[in-house]
């Protein structure tokens, strides 16, 4: 059995090479409404049922009042989110510098911005790395997630 994006969701394929990323270039993703049922998943599959995402009466008595996503649930979705483009010459490398800046509750949309931060060479001959500055938002444009996402990708002639 194959998994298939959702119908509204066109993947792109394309060879994007090292030299052809060019700096602050951005793009931007579909967007995805973060439900009860989404957090009731993760904390079963992540075993996380801490309070903050799955008990609305003791949320009631802290400062956020509703429950909270998890962090590595908003992780999850906004990278999904960023794969509606395949880089067919890339490959992650890695990410860095992930925050949760504010708190996405339950019927938050979140919607990814995508920038070109930093390219430079990588020691493996053929390579170079590029940092992608992953921004999450909510409907109200308010910043909740940032990391950084790095690609190995190929050079040109190679």
């Amino acid at each position: 059995m194959s998994l298939q994006p959702a119908s509204d969701v066109k993947i792109v394929f394309e060879k994007k090479y090292f030299e052809d990323f060019e700096l602050n270039d951005k793009r931007q993703t579909g967007s995805r409404t973060v439900t009860a049922e989404d957090i009731d998943f993760h904390a079963k599959e992540s075993g996380d049922y801490f309070p903050h995402h799955m008990d609305e009466a003791w949320c009631n008595t802290q400062s956020f009042k509703h429950r909270i996503a998890h962090g590595t649930l908003i992780f999850a979705i906004a990278i999904g989110l960023t794969a509606d483009f395949v880089n067919e010459v890339s490959m992650t490398y890695g990410y860095e510098r992930l925050r949760f800046i504010k708190p996405v509750f339950i019927n938050d949309t979140i919607q990814v911005t995508v920038t070109i931060k930093d390219k430079k060479d990588h020691k493996k001959p053929g390579y170079g790395l590029v940092t992608e500055l992953v921004e999450c938002f909510n409907q109200h444009s308010e910043l909740v997630m940032v990391c950084e996402h790095l690609l190995l990708v190929n050079k040109k002639n190679s």
